[in-house]
């Protein structure tokens, strides 16, 4: 099976063709903005860290920022920062330029502001979408393809329907010879040892419950004890009790093949197949770290209904069930709800979404990306000092 991408210099294949304009630190979010406003072809995201912060905190978010621009989705970057900040602009463009992509670096202190680095930066991001411009899809093997997976805004139905159908997705993508990362750790509480099982040896099962533990450590800290608990309000009027019973359904995202590896927060993937990454529940925390870690695509349930997206990944949005997609349809890109009402198995609805990924993949746009969805966020790990 073939998909139409972009074959990269370092090997890897992108679903879009994107040129990113990145800021390293929340000083540079308004010039950078206003480049890419400026400049057609282009997209941004901005974000309040990159200053501030220390140790693991300050490397997870420029582990972050590399990995972002970093991905195959995107053809060139320019990395716009403010010139003193913890998260050099120098720093950042070196370690991207590493895996041989165009980079371009402007320092505001270097250019005169904020009207003097809009005009310098306009022109370098024109010669780079100029550039961009000349590449052309080639047939590629679904084996390139890394599928991020996430759910959202979930319902007594996520679990039964939506889930599973990627479920099945993911299965048949990792069968090709494709890679899946299933990540939430928050919601994998409660139902950990069923993933521990299907671990590739004892230290993978390791890694999955220490992941576990970590999270649970940090709510305890807090004063909070999430087993038993937790569903956001929308959940719990979805029909779900319990973190258990969330992440039951949760887990079903990631199919039934072997788990390869635990990998961090916005790193890489090593092996192929199914991975886990370590990640906060929260949504677009979540999914900034699966793209950072190399997602060329995203497939995201819901229940309830969501509207979010990403910069330079299309995230497909599946509804579990048929009032969400008569409430917020205009925002859902394929429906899982026939799975609820009996007209088909969950096998029939996956094999329509496993083309949908394809044609995704090949170009089509999701909604997400039609209406212009660019969230972006940075996990934390440490205070701002």
């Amino acid at each position: 099976m073939k998909f139409f991408g972009y074959r990269r210099a370092d090997g890897r294949v992108g679903t879009r063709n994107h040129v990113l304009i990145l800021p390293t630190v929340v000083c540079a979010n308004q010039v950078v903005e206003s480049i890419s406003h400026l400049v057609k072809g282009t997209v941004y995201f901005t974000h309040q860290h990159g200053c501030a912060q220390l140790g693991k905190d300050l490397e997870q978010t420029i582990r972050t920022l590399v990995g972002y621009a970093s991905n195959p989705n995107v053809y060139g970057v320019l990395v716009v920062g403010l010139g003193c900040e913890g998260a050099l602009p120098e720093t950042v463009s070196t370690r991207i330029k590493k895996n041989g992509k165009p980079v371009n670096t402007l320092v505001m202190q270097e250019h005169g502001g904020t009207l003097g680095s809009i005009a310098a930066g306009a022109r370098m991001a024109a010669d780079l979408v100029q550039r961009a411009s000349m590449e052309q899809r080639v047939e590629c093997d679904i084996s390139e393809i890394l599928l991020g997976t996430e759910c959202g805004g979930s319902d007594a139905c996520s679990g039964l329907s939506a889930n599973p159908v990627l479920g099945y997705v993911s299965d048949k993508l990792v069968d090709a010879g494709g890679t899946v990362i299933l990540a939430e750790t928050t919601e994998l509480i409660g139902a950990e040892h069923l993933l521990a099982r299907r671990a590739a040896s004892p230290e993978v099962a390791r890694d999955v419950m220490e992941a576990i533990r970590r999270t649970e450590e940090g709510a305890n800290a807090m004063g909070v004890d999430m087993r038993g608990s937790q569903p956001s309000p929308g959940n719990i009027e979805g029909g779900l009790t319990t973190i258990e019973e969330k992440s039951l359904g949760c887990i079903h995202k990631a199919g039934s093949k072997p788990l390869q590896e635990v990998i961090p927060y916005a790193s890489s993937p090593c092996r192929r197949g199914l991975v886990m990454m370590d990640t906060p529940g929260q949504d677009i925390e979540q999914i900034t770290g699966m793209v950072a870690g190399g997602a060329n695509v995203v497939i995201f349930t819901t229940g309830r209904g969501t509207a979010t997206g990403t910069p330079i990944a299309p995230v497909i949005k599946v509804a579990s069930n048929k009032e969400t997609l008569a409430r917020m349809g205009e925002n859902i890109d394929f429906s899982a709800e026939t799975v609820i009402s009996g007209e088909e198995s969950i096998e029939e609805v996956g094999e329509r979404l496993f083309q949908e990924l394809l044609a995704v993949c090949s170009g089509k746009l999701t909604k997400s990306e039609i209406f212009g969805h660019h969230e972006f966020a940075i996990n934390r790990i440490g205070p701002t000092i």
